[in-house]
């Protein structure tokens, strides 16, 4: 697949493991799991492929934000994309890595 960064902080992450911006630190453990989960995305030959990755528990959102699909990190943080389709491949946008509230534990 095609993976896209929607924010500057997003791909400073992956390439580095570090974000020049302030508000965007995460301890190792997270930026080496978010890492992880970028490779497994570009190494993805399909969205069918991540459901069969039981440890990302990929899932296409609903409600307010429909459209979106989210893998896991770990328990506590998650990343968003939005998957297109070129033709070719799919080509994936990641948004955001989330923090998940007491909500969804």
């Amino acid at each position: 697949m095609i993976v896209v960064f929607e924010c500057k902080y997003l791909k400073e992450l992956y390439e580095t493991g570090k974000s020049v911006d302030k508000k965007y630190r995460f301890q190792p453990e997270i930026v080496r799991k978010y890492r992880r989960c970028i490779d497994i995305l570009f190494d993805a030959s399909g969205i069918e492929a991540l459901y069969k990755i039981n440890s990302l528990n990929y899932e296409i959102l609903k409600g307010e934000k429909a459209g979106i699909s989210s893998i896991r990190v770990n328990k506590q943080y998650r990343i968003e994309f939005i998957v297109t389709d070129n033709g070719v491949e799919p080509v994936v946008t990641v948004c955001s890595i989330l923090e998940l509230s007491n909500h969804y534990k």
